[in-house]
């Protein structure tokens, strides 16, 4: 079985930031978009408070999260002055290399708390 991996980030938007923050969301998906055909989600939300950004992706495996990683990078640097990230949620079986690149990535943005996840139990039904 092959088991997916669930990636959810939340992060505060800086005071007067939520405009270039939403910019930058759209560039972002965009970009994703365009060069990451393997990637099945990467969806931005805001919640209802406008201050708290959210990013859920599903990965098909660890191999499509580390070239997620490595193809943002400096898209990632730039959303440094818009927010800081409180957290990054892993769920599946990231390689080693990954769960290093979230902690650095974590750390750029503002030291947020990279907490991984292990299936227990269930299915995924794909296409």
């Amino acid at each position: 079985m092959v088991e997916l991996i669930y990636y959810v980030d939340r992060s505060d938007i800086r005071e007067g930031k939520l405009a270039e923050v939403q910019n930058g969301m759209r560039d972002l998906a965009t970009f994703v978009e365009a060069r990451e055909p393997q990637l099945m989600a990467y969806n931005f939300y805001i919640d209802e408070s406008e201050s708290t950004m959210t990013l859920v992706a599903v990965h098909p495996d660890s191999a499509s999260m580390e070239f997620h990683l490595e193809l943002g990078g400096p898209k990632f640097r730039a959303f440094g002055a818009l927010i800081r990230m409180r957290s990054i949620d892993v769920y599946g079986r990231p390689s080693p290399a990954v769960v290093d690149q979230l902690r650095r990535k974590a750390e750029m943005l503002g030291g947020g708390v990279v907490t991984l996840h292990t299936l227990q139990a269930g299915f995924s039904r794909n296409g």
